[in-house]
């Protein structure tokens, strides 16, 4: 039989009345998860795999026919899981042409968090055909009473972009969520769809069900090859690279001249702060008057909806972004995408260049700009990768217990629960696999009363065992709360920033528009009269009305920026190496803008350059403290947990460390006492510093000392249902939260330190805020490869940390040494050297 007559007629009809032919990998996953198989589909950008993903539904759906008059309406048929809300909505958009125009009589409909909830009712009683909906809103429907209803008729659910939604804590719930399905809907066919994946097998394993067999079940695989290379290239700027910086204002008129050129470009950044200077850059020089519009997680729905309608309709020259646009979105003819800063995974690279002319057979075109001299290396890592095709996503590794815990309360509200059963249940799911009989039964105590230290308040009893052996909500009000404040996203607390106008004389405020949200942290460092960035406006502060932060228009053109995160994402061990690879070759180098090279250059001749797997460290004085720096290339996270501890081991050697600051790259510690001299005579030993034994007692009494695992914690607990940011008519402030999270730890650290959360607390540490493995990785690469220079002055390479200064110190000695001011000079110094150097190079050219 023709591969082409799996088809339905319509469809088949359908695709020759746009001249088009469905493509073999299009067909191939029709037949397999038409006929029941769970299939992972990993194709490049453009080949068409979300229509690929949808066909198998919409042929069932084709076979099945109308609604019979007077039969009961039907369930749910069809469920697609995207990880973005505007992934969702675009996809409804997109699907809704080969809907209508083969004639197909179905119904179709997103639910996400900006679904109006009146519409969420509705479609609970009258659910559409296929919903298109967010792994939240999932989590809410399998939590209501009405759920086997509901799901009664499902037969097949979509997982789009399944390479970014597993890996999270957000993974952790949907993996849940899909083990209860089967529960209900056994005989439903699960289909992933994903376009960059590092290890296939993982994905094909998370979406089936897991059992206890030696050979672990997996779903089939369909990979579809080829797809035109795309074509990349590393901004060269009309300006030096700065030394350090995460904006990269210097490149600005050379972005803008960009834009000019093409008809609509992505720009891309990694954070908000990023994308509001990079937009108010771009705007400061649009003499043209260029369309160019911002997007971004924090800005009002309805802004939101603009741009992407926008974007929709091509009337953009330009859109700034942070990751809301990452994945997926086919929204107008995207000709370019830009990246501001170093991408930190030649995963995350791949999955945003493919926004860029969405067609398989034309490749996509991006621009890299590095935002300092560090990140030149970074980007041709990162294209060096893409070259070769590298994937470097992370595992999907251990479900999180607080998750495990926030899904066992959702079961409840669902209904009455048997726990070994649900046991089984939980177990199916591949992150919790490995899940412990007697750790899921801690979990579900813990719901039921918070564990012993907490058992004793009613208001942690959420759940009771009853005489049947099945546990019930002991209260209908922690279904409502559950539903308020379920997730796995912690944000940090959010005030509405509202546009007011000042009153006369110092009259009330009269307020305006919503612009978006701002953390709780940012507000509180502001005082009246201060100006900030958002929305792609310049704001003054005006003052606080409850959960709304008051802001008026100003007219700075260059406004106070009080607060920066710095870079959002970690830096992938694939691109640190390349980075450390680079360094080590002088032939790689040569690839580098003339700036970079002389930078280091410069390096060799007054220090040396790390060979690939060496650990350089120096020291110099400066500025009557003294300094020593390393360069790891680990990621700003693995950095600032080894400055902690290195801080802890200095002290205790009598070398009086007064603080520390850590980049993507390297590490710089100051004190009072002169290291370098200490490791010259040998009072100090470089070996012992770096030894990989301070990931034992020095990481504990850190932790035990530091906030660290309050915040963490605080986090855990939310996610756990331990504390809710959200009541029915009320909502508790960020700092109700810190304090109520404090309290509760410090209870359980005295009573019960062995308590679920905290061992969860650790756990989310060791893999997130401190990056331990990656940590004690590097730890033992380095044995026997340490390097030390003893320097007179600051190395070129050591320039771009010092001039972080002030973002870190260490509790206790002489304070924070804020060195920006010496730092310039000698950047000042060391840039007019390069200067020196390069005129000379000109002149031998030359023969003058």
């Amino acid at each position: 039989m023709n591969e082409t007559e799996t088809l339905p007629e319509r469809f088949r009809r359908w695709f020759a009345a746009k001249g088009w032919q469905p493509r073999a990998h299009q067909l191939d996953l029709l037949r397999r998860a038409g006929g029941g198989e769970d299939m992972l589909l990993i194709a490049p950008t453009g080949a068409g795999k979300t229509l690929a993903g949808f066909l198998p539904a919409l042929a069932d759906l084709d076979a099945r026919g109308p609604v019979k008059p007077g039969t009961r309406p039907r369930g749910v048929h069809t469920l697609y899981i995207s990880p973005l809300k505007a992934l969702a909505v675009d996809i409804a958009r997109n699907l809704e042409q080969p809907v209508t125009e083969s004639g197909l009589p179905i119904t179709m409909e997103t639910r996400t968090g900006d679904t109006p909830q009146a519409k969420r009712q509705r479609q609970r009683l009258k659910p559409p055909d296929i919903l298109l909906t967010t792994p939240e809103q999932l989590a809410l429907l399998l939590a209501g009473k009405d759920a086997d209803r509901f799901f009664e008729d499902l037969r097949f659910v979509i997982f789009d972009e399944l390479h970014s939604l597993v890996t999270s804590k957000r993974g952790h719930l949907l993996s849940l969520g899909l083990a209860r399905l089967r529960r209900l809907r056994p005989e439903l066919t699960a289909i992933g769809l994903s376009a960059t994946v590092s290890d296939p097998k993982e994905l094909q394993r998370w979406l089936v069900a897991q059992t206890g067999e030696v050979d672990p079940p997996h779903a089939g695989l369909i990979t579809v090859a080829g797809g035109a290379r795309p074509e990349i290239t590393i901004l060269k700027a009309s300006q030096r690279i700065p030394w350090s910086g995460h904006s990269a204002r210097y490149a600005a008129p050379d972005i803008y001249a960009e834009l000019k050129r093409r008809k609509m470009t992505l720009i891309f950044v990694n954070t908000r702060s990023q994308a509001e200077i990079v937009f108010q850059e771009l705007w400061s020089i649009n003499d043209d008057n260029l369309p160019i519009a911002l997007h971004h997680g924090s800005l009002d729905v309805g802004q939101r909806r603009k741009v992407e309608a926008a974007m929709a309709a091509g009337r953009l020259c330009a859109v700034v972004a942070t990751s809301t646009l990452d994945l997926g979105i086919d929204w107008g003819d995207i000709d370019l995408v830009m990246h501001i800063g170093a991408p930190k995974g030649a995963s995350r690279l791949a999955q945003r260049i493919g926004r860029a002319n969405h067609r398989m057979d034309e490749p996509s075109r991006a621009i890299l700009v590095p935002a300092n001299r560090f990140e030149v290396m970074e980007c041709q890592a990162a294209l060096d990768a893409n070259y070769v095709g590298a994937q470097d996503s992370p595992p999907i590794g251990d479900g999180a217990l607080d998750v495990l815990a926030q899904h066992v309360l959702g079961m409840a509200c669902a209904g009455p629960f048997n726990p070994g059963l649900l046991f089984d249940e939980v177990r199916s799911a591949l992150p919790y696999h490995g899940l412990a009989r007697e750790t899921f039964f801690r979990v579900v105590d813990f719901v039921a009363t918070g564990g012993y230290a907490l058992r004793t308040y009613e208001r942690y009893a959420k759940i009771r065992k009853t005489a049947d052996g099945l546990y019930r909500l002991t209260h209908p009000d922690f279904a409502r709360q559950y539903r308020l404040n379920l997730g796995t996203i912690v944000e940090m607390p959010m005030l509405k920033i509202r546009l007011v106008r000042p009153g006369k004389r110092g009259g009330p405020l009269r307020g305006g528009a919503v612009l978006g949200e701002v953390e709780e942290y940012f507000v509180e460092m502001l005082r009246p009269g201060d100006t900030f960035l958002f929305a792609g406006k310049v704001l003054r502060f005006e003052g606080l009305r409850e959960n709304e932060c008051m802001a008026s228009a100003a007219f700075d053109s260059d406004p106070k920026i009080p607060a920066y995160a710095g870079g959002k994402f970690p830096l992938s061990t694939f691109l640190a190496d390349g980075v450390r690879a680079m360094l080590d070759d002088e032939e790689r180098r040569k690839v580098l803008p003339a700036s970079v090279r002389e930078w280091l250059s410069l390096q060799e001749k007054h220090s040396h350059l790390p060979k690939r797997g060496e650990l350089l460290v120096e020291t110099f004085p400066l500025e009557n403290r003294f300094y020593m720096v390393a360069y790891p290339f680990e990621g700003r996270l693995a950095h600032q947990t080894l400055g902690m501890l290195l801080t802890r081991r200095l002290e205790r050697a009598g070398a009086q460390p007064t603080g520390f600051v850590s980049t993507d790259y390297s590490l710089a510690v100051w004190g009072l006492k002169d290291i370098g001299a200490m490791l010259a005579s040998g009072a100090l030993d470089l070996k012992t510093l770096f030894d990989e034994d301070m990931l034992g007692d020095d990481l504990e009494a850190w932790l035990d000392e530091s906030y660290m695992l309050k915040r963490t914690f605080r986090a855990c607990a939310t996610i756990a249902g331990l504390i809710e940011r959200r009541y029915p008519g009320k909502e508790k402030t960020g700092r109700q939260m810190t304090v109520s999270a404090d309290l509760i730890y410090d209870v359980l650290r005295s009573h019960e330190p062995d308590h679920i959360l905290l061992q969860a607390t650790r756990a989310d540490a060791a893999s997130g805020l401190l990056d331990i493995a990656r940590l004690g990785t590097m730890l033992q690469r380095i044995k026997g490869h340490l390097t030390h220079y003893r320097l007179t002055r600051v190395s070129p390479l050591a320039v771009p940390v010092l001039l972080e200064i002030g973002r870190e110190s260490v509790n206790g000695g002489a304070g924070e040494a804020v060195l920006r001011e010496a730092v310039d000079e000698l950047a000042a110094a060391l840039e007019a050297a390069e200067n020196e150097d390069a005129r000379h190079e000109r002149q031998d050219e030359t023969g003058a």
